[in-house]
């Protein structure tokens, strides 16, 4: 084996575009030709004598030394392929052809970088990976958590967040988190997501760091990247050139770090994400306005209408009770006509958030008409139970509602009480008689 290292066959291997390693029973390079420092990163003077598992990716080792071991008992391995750390900290992968010496007591092996081929590969898979999921999930959080699946295989990911914009594009709130570690300091962390997606919304550019902190970031930025172990890639999520959020992966405390090329991997498929995320986003939005009343947001008629005859089923099979509040606003018509319908808008919403802050998680307020709301109370004991609802909605609605420039309103209400199984015993009989109680109500007062 000396003789081979020192002779004009050794140097010939320098013109070889893929490498040759040799590497002896303990395992370490006892050779290596040119083309490993393009590879690995090396030259080849560090590498000889370095321990080749400890240059293999943590996920491949217990892999490769099977393979070793395999190639040391005298089984070729013509096809082998498995991840290495370069010294910048990226990742290669790597095909391997190997096979053992045993007059030289040493394994040979041609190392090819298949990083390229790999990557295009794995990115084609992740896009119609992503593009799957999104027709498969039912929900943003289950496409997130398969994503994360996803791009998982592209990346080593210590933690995924995606930040979304809220309904008025202005708010980013976190909306997915997964973690394959704990953070090492959860505070930290999630102060660095934070500033991140901040910092991305603002520039609408991806994002790589780590440690020491470039030049140019916020002094509270910087500071949490001083603090951060390992790196982290931000990128955002646009669809139809429209930022939707944020995409931050975090890689693990230890092992490879992110690197240029990760970044711009990862924001190439953040398009894909971004789209199907936008798709989720405008079906939710289409179901949730076919079912809510567009000024206050509460269900309509026909959502209430779906609660309201689960709700009686349920009451039957358990013999419970429940009731219905029939809520119409007296001499609505007349702030419509006196202050303009934006005036009777804003009444409307008030109306709503005061009626539903006196109303349990489990209740359901809906408003079914103009100036009419509904209220479903589900599982009340005694009737009386309604009718104390129906005197702290009164008193809810007691104050004056402030519409601006001055203006206030006071509101008054008419209320009409169906009770179950008293009143009725089906939808119709409960919703025609709480509408005449209702009217009984506005009649006492003198009031059309």
């Amino acid at each position: 084996m000396e003789h081979f290292i020192g002779s004009p066959a050794a140097s010939f291997t320098d013109l070889l575009l893929d490498a040759v390693c040799v590497v002896d029973a303990r395992g370490r390079f006892v050779f290596v030709s040119a083309a490993c420092e393009q590879i690995f990163g090396y030259t080849q003077t560090e590498m000889i004598g370095m321990t080749m598992i400890e240059l293999v990716a943590p996920h491949d080792r217990v892999r490769t030394l099977s393979a070793a071991t395999s190639v040391m008992g005298g089984t070729p391995f013509p096809h082998f392929e498995n991840q290495y750390v370069r010294k910048d900290g990226s990742l290669v992968d790597i095909l391997w052809s190997a096979r053992w010496s045993e007059q030289d007591q040493v394994r040979v092996a041609i190392a090819r970088d298949i990083t390229v081929m790999k990557r295009t590969e794995a990115m084609q898979a992740a896009l119609y990976a992503i593009s799957e999921a999104a027709h498969a999930a039912d929900d943003l959080d289950t496409l997130f958590a398969r994503s994360h699946a996803i791009i998982g295989k592209l990346l080593p990911i210590a933690s995924f967040s995606v930040a979304l914009h809220g309904d008025h594009g202005c708010t980013l709130h976190c909306d997915f988190q997964a973690a394959d570690s704990a953070p090492h300091d959860p505070l930290l962390h999630a102060e660095l997501v934070s500033l991140l997606c901040e910092h991305v919304t603002r520039q609408k550019a991806p994002l790589l760091l780590q440690h020491p902190a470039p030049a140019g970031l916020a002094p509270a930025l910087r500071a949490a990247v001083d603090g951060m172990p390992g790196s982290a890639l931000a990128v955002p999520l646009c669809d139809q050139e429209r930022t939707i959020g944020v995409l931050v992966l975090r890689s693990s405390l230890i092992g490879a770090r992110y690197t240029h090329r990760d970044r711009d991997l990862v924001a190439f498929v953040s398009t894909q994400l971004a789209a199907s995320i936008g798709r989720k986003q405008l079906h939710a939005q289409m179901r949730f306005m076919a079912m809510h009343d567009e000024l206050t947001r509460l269900p309509n008629r026909r959502l209430f209408h779906d609660r309201l005859a689960t709700s009686l089923a349920r009451a039957q099979r358990q013999q419970s009770r429940l009731a219905l509040l029939f809520i119409d606003l007296n001499r609505f018509k007349q702030v419509n006509d006196q202050h303009g319908h934006a005036c009777g808008d804003r009444l409307l919403q008030e109306t709503a958030r005061r009626i539903k802050a006196c109303l349990r998680e489990a209740d359901t307020l809906a408003r079914i008409g103009g100036d009419e709301f509904v209220v479903l109370l589900e599982s009340i004991l005694l009737p009386h139970d309604a009718a104390l609802v129906a005197d702290k909605i009164h008193l809810a609605l007691a104050a004056p509602v402030e519409l601006g420039n001055g203006l206030r309103i006071p509101i008054t209400v008419s209320v009409g009480l169906a009770l179950y199984p008293e009143h009725g015993a089906d939808t119709k009989a409960l919703l025609a008689h709480a509408d005449q109680a209702m009217y009984a109500a506005k009649a006492a007062l003198a009031i059309s």
